[in-house]
C-alpha cells in the first residue's frame, strides 16, 4: 500500500531524521489514543496525544503527552514559564494548527508554537505521534523527535483523576 507522505514526514525528510509512516484504521465514533495503541498493537504509553494549550505569559504551545495521560496544566504551566496554562477549544484547533482532532501532530504545525514533550518519553526506543492526520502515526526515535520539533522535555502530564492508580 502506497502511504501518502504528510507534512509531518517531509519535515523529517529535510531534516535527514529518520521515522516510519504507520497506517491504521480509523474509527470516527473512538479518536481516542487507546483505539490507536490497540490498533498498533502497541503500549499506551508510547502512543502519545498532541494537545494545545493556552499560556498566560507565552501564548500557545502544544504538549505531546502519553495517551493513558493528560496534559497537567500546573505541571506545564511550570515547564514553559506560565503561571496558569488553559486547554484550547476544540473549535479553535484547526485554525491555530492546520490540523483536525485525532490528527494533530507536532510537526508541521500552522504557527511556530513551543513544544513540549512529557519526559517519559525519551525512556522507549521509539514513540507514536500522529503524522498530520487521522490513520496514520509517525513512529519516531523520541530524541529526535525532541531534535526536529526544538523541545523542551519536562513533567507535563497526569494521571486523570478519574482513571484508577496501579
Amino acid at each position: 500500500m502506497d502511504i501518502k507522505k504528510t507534512n509531518a514526514a517531509r519535515i523529517l525528510d529535510r531534516q535527514k531524521i529518520s521515522y516510519e509512516l504507520i497506517p491504521y484504521k480509523v474509527d470516527e465514533n473512538d479518536l481516542g489514543a487507546q483505539h490507536v495503541a490497540d490498533s498498533l498493537g502497541e503500549d499506551i504509553n508510547q502512543v502519545f496525544k498532541t494537545i494545545l494549550v493556552h499560556g498566560d505569559k507565552i501564548g500557545y504551545l502544544v504538549c505531546v503527552v502519553p495517551g493513558n495521560l493528560e496534559v497537567d496544566l500546573k505541571g506545564a504551566a511550570k515547564v514553559s514559564g506560565n503561571k496558569k496554562i488553559d486547554t484550547v477549544p476544540l473549535k479553535d484547533l484547526t485554525p491555530l494548527t492546520g490540523y483536525i482532532r485525532g490528527g494533530c501532530s507536532p510537526l508541521g504545525l500552522k504557527k511556530n508554537f513551543p513544544i513540549f514533550i512529557h519526559e517519559t518519553a525519551m525512556q522507549f526506543p521509539f514513540i507514536y505521534v500522529s503524522a498530520g492526520e487521522r490513520g496514520l502515526q509517525l513512529k519516531i526515535a523520541p530524541a529526535d523527535l525532541v531534535k526536529a520539533t526544538r523541545a523542551t522535555v519536562g513533567v507535563i502530564a497526569r494521571v486523570p483523576p478519574e482513571a484508577p492508580q496501579d
